[in-house]
């Protein structure tokens, strides 16, 4: 709710919280950024996602996707397709079955087919260096 509302100081105590007892998981992380990109700091989401260390696979895919999503809206294409590339191409390993969330989200975010093996094209971002 803190989150979705843009309540930054409420998402900060609600998901900093969480963070303290799971800081290796994505959903603090997102959650938090998301209150920050609603506020219309995606700046802020931004940089706190590219501080994020968390577990490796699904999380990392997750947060990731995210901080592409986060570069985007903060005007930043180029680093946006840097972070997204990488999350997208795991899904072309031919097996839908273990393509995580964060794979399927930066391939939409590069305007690919999300969770088709094999897909190559990226019309969804500018290719201009930010």
């Amino acid at each position: 709710m803190a989150s979705a509302r843009a309540d930054v100081q409420r998402a900060e105590r609600i998901f900093g919280a969480l963070l303290r007892v799971r800081p290796d998981r994505a959903f603090g992380h997102i959650g938090m950024a998301t209150a920050l990109l609603n506020a219309g700091r995606a700046g802020d989401a931004a940089t706190r996602l590219s501080d994020a260390r968390t577990s490796a696979g699904e999380d990392t895919d997750l947060v990731q996707a995210f901080l592409g999503l986060a570069l985007q809206l903060d005007g930043r294409a180029g680093e946006a397709m840097r972070v997204l590339r990488p999350v997208a191409a795991r899904g072309d390993n031919g097996s839908t079955a273990d393509t995580t969330e964060g794979v399927r989200l930066a391939q939409r975010l590069l305007g690919q087919p999300a969770g088709i093996p094999g897909s190559t094209q990226q019309p969804g971002l500018s290719t201009s260096p930010s």
